[in-house]
């Protein structure tokens, strides 16, 4: 990790978003409608994190340490007039102090956590290579359209894994502070078994 850090808005929620994941989100609490505004305005993201106690709305909520940034790709409003949000999971971060503002809204000192290496998948980890292809025929989507290289990547096999397995968000939490992803390999093949 980097030793500068940097403030980040934190969107606190009951899911886990990985890496090149893409998720929807409702917004009308007005500590996060600041938040999507000055996203906008600075062209920057915001970070997610898993809810270890508390709810998604009302008082601030207890986050976990790690989480990632989440980067606006789209929105529009809802029927019932709510701002609907698509982000999509980009760095990985581990959150320092963290600061409630006076309308709810936490700032976290942020680290960036390094980003993952180009490595190829590994032999021992071929199965999972394997199962991501029959998710991924299955469930069809972005992902299935991606080039056939990225599914001899050990950094995007785990995150498509992580991402699409029916995993607990603790268990997915997990997977997302591992900082090797040929660890994060391991772990999907012990949590297959």
């Amino acid at each position: 990790m980097s030793a500068d850090r940097e403030p980040l808005g934190l969107f606190p929620l009951h899911t886990v978003l990985v890496p090149g994941a893409s998720i929807g989100l409702r917004v009308f609490e007005r500590r996060y409608l600041d938040l999507i505004r000055d996203c906008g305005r600075e062209g920057r993201g915001f970070g997610v994190c898993l809810i270890m106690e508390g709810q998604e709305t009302g008082a601030p909520a207890t986050a976990a340490a790690f989480g990632t940034e989440a980067l606006i790709e789209d929105f529009g409003t809802g029927d019932d007039g709510l701002l609907l949000l698509r982000v999509r999971g980009a760095r990985r971060f581990h959150a320092g102090r963290v600061r409630v503002r006076d309308n709810g809204l936490q700032v976290a000192e942020v680290e960036w956590c390094a980003p993952d290496p180009d490595d190829e998948l590994r032999p021992e980890h071929s199965l999972l290579a394997t199962l991501l292809e029959g998710l991924l025929e299955k469930a069809g989507g972005e992902h299935h359209l991606a080039p056939h290289a990225r599914r001899d990547e050990a950094a995007w096999v785990g995150w498509r894994l992580a991402e699409l397995l029916p995993l607990a968000p603790a268990q997915r939490q997990w997977l997302l502070q591992l900082d090797d992803p040929h660890r994060r390999l391991d772990h999907l093949l012990t949590l297959l078994h």
